[in-house]
């Protein structure tokens, strides 16, 4: 026996609806998506409010979105509850600015407890209501809307978001809401960068973040730093810092080659880092105090990919494969063929056959540039600025040495001038120097010399009466000042040669791995004509000689180094 069945695969709306809800992973995406709507509604002038109120002693978030543009009737504000019914869709044909199509952006509303609409049209007011959208949803039903029907004009609409985002409000400072707004929404388009009369340049956007009292008026258009000057101008104004100034301007529209049919355009900024801050006060950098939800350079800029000139995903992989020279692109491609995730956070639904040509064209553009005047403009400045740095630094460097010269202190020994170490080479140096005039004035003769090995110096004992000891070869140290942490182990360590010391009698030095030794002064006696210093642990009998030559010298030589008195 057969039995045929007819199955026919539903969908769990309430599910459905939590799902999409949901899966805007930034709560501010619902700002791009409240002036995405305006946009495609002609609006001309728009308000987003971000406030916070009191209601049985809870405080509460509260989202106003007003807007001049066309109102809804009962269709449109069906469409605008539904899920998956876009009436942008068909419009899209006739009207390719619009950027509404899935019917997805406004279910990020439902994210709350309730939502209101007032709006408009043919002479009639249209006012709709959904109560708890977010619990019934995880209830697993699906919310209702009460709409009702005034005979009376309403221009535009009108729009109440009580509890968004369980009422967490961190996010919508203004400066963060303000970053935002010029970054991921059509506010922010670039499309100005290719057409300076675009007719968004009417469009008026007042924003309030929770951090406000009242709202601040935004102009239309991504925000760039000004092209720079003439660079022999640049690098007057600037010196130095002339690259960190340096803005240039690149435009670039065409077709894909192997899909003539499918346009792009593109606006490539190369800016240097201090060009960038002076529009963006949203980056972090040492000294100051960026506001909340502040990044670095290498976290935002970039090339980002973009439709409807809303940047979607940066894609700094295509251009360079390591370092940062990303950072100096503040650069966006749109492309109408992209196909983006519901929740727009990604071009991944693209057919990879179109997305490996975007990359090709990016890729191709980003060697025009580097291959291009504005670039070895701005490597002529990063040469410029280099060669002055290093003129700087050597000037500096020469006053620096000057100064110390003329502080060093100085001694005489058997017609030799000796000087004051200023750093470890320099005790080297210096007991070189009493080596060679001295033979049997230290205790060990070097062996080995070599900086890059560790510990620096390999040496072997003097004026001992045993050929095994003789024969051992030695660890020393030289340091310019001992201090109380010591770099090396001491481990197989028989002496250190320093010329002052930072440390008293009985602190504490301790090596690299930890192992903790006393610093030990025994005062010269008539046995012996000089002070000796060791560090010492009680539970090892081999004391580390410590010789510091400043007083090694003058004890045992009688040098003494003075300030020259010229």
């Amino acid at each position: 026996m057969i039995t045929r069945t007819i199955i026919k695969p539903e969908v769990n709306p309430s599910r459905e609806f939590l799902e999409i809800a949901s899966d805007f992973s930034n709560p501010l995406d619902v700002v791009r998506e409240a002036i995405s709507n305006s946009f495609d509604a002609k609006a001309s002038e728009i308000y987003i409010l971000f406030t916070v109120f009191k209601e049985y002693g809870r405080r509460k978030l509260k989202i106003t979105i007003r807007d001049n543009g066309l109102g809804m009737d009962t269709n449109g504000l069906k469409s605008f509850f539904d899920l998956g019914n876009s009436i942008r869709r068909e419009e899209k044909t006739n009207d390719e600015s619009l950027i509404g199509e899935k019917g997805h952006g406004t279910k990020i509303y439902f994210n709350s407890e309730s939502v209101s609409v007032t709006t408009g049209k043919d002479g009639k007011r249209y006012v709709a209501v959904m109560d708890n959208p977010i619990g019934l949803l995880f209830e697993g039903e699906v919310p209702t809307v009460n709409v009702e029907e005034i005979t009376e004009s309403f221009e535009g609409t009108f729009i109440e978001i009580i509890g968004y985002n369980n009422n967490e409000r961190s996010v919508f400072n203004h400066d963060r809401l303000v970053d935002y707004i010029y970054w991921f929404t059509k506010f922010g388009s670039f499309e100005k960068e290719i057409n300076e009369n675009t007719p968004y340049n009417k469009v008026k956007l007042f924003v309030q973040g929770v951090d406000r009292d009242t709202p601040e008026l935004l102009s239309f258009g991504h925000r760039f730093p000004k092209e720079s000057e003439n660079l022999d101008k640049l690098f007057e104004s600037y010196m130095a810092d002339a690259p960190d100034y340096f803005v240039k301007k690149l435009v670039y529209t065409g077709s894909l080659s192997k899909y003539p049919d499918i346009q792009y355009k593109a606006v490539f900024y190369i800016e240097g880092n201090k060009a960038k801050r002076t529009i963006n006060n949203m980056i972090k950098r040492s000294g100051y105090t960026a506001p909340d939800g502040a990044y670095r350079v290498q976290e935002r800029y970039g090339v980002w990919l973009s439709k409807d000139f809303i940047p979607v995903q940066r894609k700094n992989e295509w251009i360079t494969s390591k370092g940062s020279e990303y950072t100096k692109f503040h650069a966006f491609f749109n492309c109408q063929e992209l196909k983006l995730t519901a929740n727009r956070g990604s071009v991944d639904n693209t057919p990879a056959e179109i997305l490996d040509e975007i990359q090709a064209t990016v890729r191709s553009i980003y060697q025009q540039i580097t291959e291009s005047n504005e670039w070895g403009d701005l490597e002529w400045l990063e040469e410029q600025s280099q060669a002055y740095q290093s003129e700087k630094k050597e000037e500096r460097d020469y006053e620096k040495r000057l100064r110390l010269i003329k502080s060093t202190k100085i001694a005489n020994y058997k017609n030799n001038k000796l000087r004051e170490p200023r750093q470890e080479q320099g005790v080297f140096a210096l007991y070189h120097s009493i080596d060679m005039l001295e033979p049997d004035l230290f205790p060990f003769e070097i062996v080995d010399y070599d900086t890059h090995a560790g510990i620096d110096v390999l040496a072997r004992l003097r004026n001992t009466g045993v050929d095994l000891e003789r024969s051992l070869l030695r660890f020393i140290e030289f340091k310019h000042i001992l201090k109380s942490s010591f770099n090396h182990s001491f481990n197989r360590l028989y002496g250190i040669v320093c010329w002052k010391l930072s440390i008293k009698n009985d602190e504490t030095v301790t090596d690299i791995f930890g192992n903790k030794r006393k610093l030990k002064c025994i005062p010269k006696t008539d046995s012996c004509s000089y002070t000796q210093f060791f560090l010492e642990n009680e539970r090892d009998p081999h004391r580390i000689e410590i010789i510091v030559l400043e007083e090694y010298l003058q004890e045992r030589l009688g040098v003494v180094f003075q300030r020259s008195k010229q």
